[in-house]
């Protein structure tokens, strides 16, 4: 008994997939039933069969390997973007003179310094105010004086200031290194526009930046020591947003409405030669000026323009902007190489960029390697600063997270690396740079307006000016490459070439597979209910199979 319900499965089975291939709308299923051919015609179809199904499955694979790795393309848009849509480059400016020589005579100082013995050095009355100056050296100097003096033996700061307090009181005030601000041909009070940073290159002034309770998160940093002055508000603007319907052409960050010198900012800047110190700041005197998005915190050791002095430097920007379109929003953020700002959470800073969570990154490996950060980086109140004699140790710490992109550690270094993720933020935005630089005989053009100048002996002026070189510019967007509906469709085209698969046609086997083998159960299984009724059982030679047959 059991064996023929075995048996009686096997023909069942082997009927169901006999129907199957005789109606199979799949190319070449048709040939593996039919009665009519021979055993090597069916052989060979099958072999056909399966090399078109291996040769499909790999194809799909490949499809799914680029839909998985590759699914992100940027180019450029279809239209240009005038300039007056997007915020002119916050400008940043550091003189390379530190101190007035009258507070602090660097070199002579340092001397002194160096030929005391510890004892006297504790008592020395500018201690502080050398050792925070030795923080804002030249990294060449530094090494230098490493060798000259052995910082590593260099005591302690001893007043109760804070290295930035002391950098601040040294620092030069605004209204001596800036003069005459032109910003849309409107001549501005420099102090109006430009406000103090706290910078790795001590205290610098900022143009267009966003103010500290936009740009950083107030409630976790110290409070004992600003890092930006700035109290300009960004209210219709932001970096994935752009501007907003309500924003006028003053609302803030500054923005231009065409190009050419005219229509962006000059300013002129002055240094005096008894303030110029060639030990601590080597031999290039003058400023740096950084360009960066008002969304950066300026890092103006990394990249700068050097604006000699008694030259002109005139810099055309040609703007570089990326966005992302919404699409990508449901990507993750490892495929789409980018983080929305919502995305990825910084503990300094409310606007994520690539550049910010770059300096997040360095002040976290450093309060990891040496155990307290240098007076310029971001901190929390609990964070310890780095007395000048730990400076090597800040260095070093620099240089080994530069390392850790081209040498790879099998230790925690490298984990934290990956930790940091710094990857570019889908709206990003970049200021590139032409340069054009000429003499500035500023002397004769003071005489020919006759402006009245009390003393001229010692003082260097320089012009500097920042403009659009065009009227509009190309951005670039990420989009899709390719999205579920082109892998589905590349899927669909690669079954119907090699099988000629439609979506019917998987339908079509789910069918066989599940609803017509349980409707001939059911149907076997009311023909036997039946059978018991009519007493069947009694009449020779009929069965469960021919009453089938017969039913059908």
């Amino acid at each position: 008994m059991e064996r023929s319900r075995v048996q009686l499965a096997s023909d069942g089975a082997k009927d169901l997939f006999l129907e199957y291939c005789s109606n199979s709308s799949v190319h070449g299923v048709r040939y593996f039933g039919c009665r009519e051919r021979s055993v090597c015609e069916k052989f060979w179809w099958v072999v056909v069969f399966v090399l078109s199904v291996g040769s499909c499955a790999m194809l799909i694979h490949k499809t799914y390997q680029k839909w998985d790795q590759t699914p992100v393309i940027v180019s450029f848009n279809e239209k240009s973007t005038p300039v007056w849509q997007i915020p002119f480059p916050a400008v940043t400016i550091c003189p390379q003179t530190k101190v007035k020589s009258g507070m602090l005579n660097f070199s002579q100082d340092f001397n002194d310094f160096t030929n005391m013995d510890p004892e006297e050095q504790e008592n020395f009355n500018r201690t502080d105010n050398l050792l925070a100056m030795m923080q804002l050296c030249e990294r060449t100097t530094f090494y230098y004086m490493v060798l000259l003096s052995e910082v590593d033996s260099l005591p302690n700061k001893i007043s109760n200031l804070s290295y930035a307090s002391l950098v601040r009181n040294m620092s030069l005030p605004m209204y001596e290194m800036m003069e005459y601000c032109v910003i849309r041909s409107e001549v501005k009070f420099c102090r109006d526009i430009f406000t103090h940073t706290m910078t790795e290159e001590g205290i610098c002034t900022s143009f267009n930046l966003l103010s500290a309770e936009e740009l950083l998160r107030t409630e976790s940093i110290q409070s004992t020591d600003p890092y930006l002055s700035g109290t300009h508000k960004a209210s219709h603007w932001t970096l994935e947003k752009g501007y907003s319907s309500e924003a006028s052409l003053n609302s803030y960050p500054y923005r231009t409405l065409g190009p050419g010198y005219s229509a962006g900012i000059s300013l002129l800047l002055l240094s005096n030669n008894e303030d110029m110190d060639y030990l601590c700041r080597g031999p290039v005197q003058a400023f740096k000026a950084l360009l960066h998005s008002p969304a950066d915190y300026p890092q103006v050791s990394q990249k700068f323009v050097h604006v000699p002095m008694d030259q002109e430097v005139n810099i055309a920007v040609k703007p570089q902007m990326v966005t992302t379109t919404s699409g990508l929003r449901s990507y993750t953020s490892d495929r789409r190489q980018c983080f929305f700002n919502s995305e990825r959470y910084l503990q300094f800073f409310q606007v994520y960029t690539q550049d910010n969570c770059e300096l997040e990154c360095l002040t976290n490996y450093t309060l990891q390697r040496c155990g307290c950060v240098k007076f310029s980086m971001l901190r929390s109140n609990e964070t310890k600063v780095c007395e000048t004699n730990r400076m090597k140790c800040l260095v070093e710490a620099e240089n080994e997270l530069l390392e850790m992109d081209v040498v790879k550690h099998h230790d925690q270094r490298e984990h934290f690396r990956a930790e940091c993720n710094c990857l570019p933020a889908c709206t990003s935005m970049q200021y590139d740079a032409e340069i054009t630089q000429t003499d500035f005989d500023w002397l004769k053009w003071i005489q020919a307006l006759k402006v009245p100048l009390e003393n001229t002996t010692g003082l260097h002026v320089a012009r500097l000016g920042i403009y659009f070189k065009e009227a509009q510019f190309m951005t670039s967007k990420r989009s899709e490459l390719y999205g579920l509906t082109d892998f589905l469709a590349n899927c669909g085209g690669l079954l119907g070439l090699c099988m000629g698969v439609s979506l019917l046609s998987l339908v079509e086997l789910c069918y066989f597979c599940t609803v017509r083998p349980f409707s001939l159960w059911r149907k076997q299984k009311q023909m036997s209910m039946d059978a018991k009724n009519l007493k069947y059982d009694d009449v020779p030679g009929i069965s469960l199979l021919s009453m089938t047959v017969k039913r059908d």
